[in-house]
């Protein structure tokens, strides 16, 4: 554990399924915020809406609860899990039915507080 503070935002219904939003996640692990911000409002992707929304919560969490400088935070890490999985059906030939699987995903953005980067990405 590093000894820098850390603050936390998650959301846990995102209608996308885990494979695609890992692609989108994973691309600013290491950025800067103010970087990475940027980068998801001219993303071409349907989702970075919404990873930019949770971003902007694990910002405001880390100046509003533990008094953090918005200048200084980095993306310590960001991962994506499975959550849960609507079921529908689609009719095809000759009375049968074949199933539609709509995933949705879990979204975790842990940022910290640091000088300067360790990977070089900023």
């Amino acid at each position: 554990m590093s000894d820098n503070p850390l603050a936390i935002a998650k959301d846990n219904m995102v209608r996308i399924s885990p494979t695609k939003l890992s692609i989108l996640v994973n691309s600013i692990v290491n950025m800067k915020v103010s970087i990475a911000v940027n980068q998801l409002q001219f993303s071409s992707k349907r989702i970075s809406r919404t990873i930019l929304k949770v971003l902007n919560a694990a910002i405001a969490n880390a100046e509003n609860n533990n008094q953090m400088d918005i200048d200084k935070l980095f993306i310590k890490e960001a991962f994506v899990g499975k959550s849960l999985r609507m079921k529908r059906w689609r009719p095809r030939a000759k009375g049968r039915a074949s199933s539609i699987i709509k995933p949705f995903s879990k979204v975790t953005i842990i940022v910290e507080e640091r000088l300067e980067n360790k990977k070089g990405k900023a």
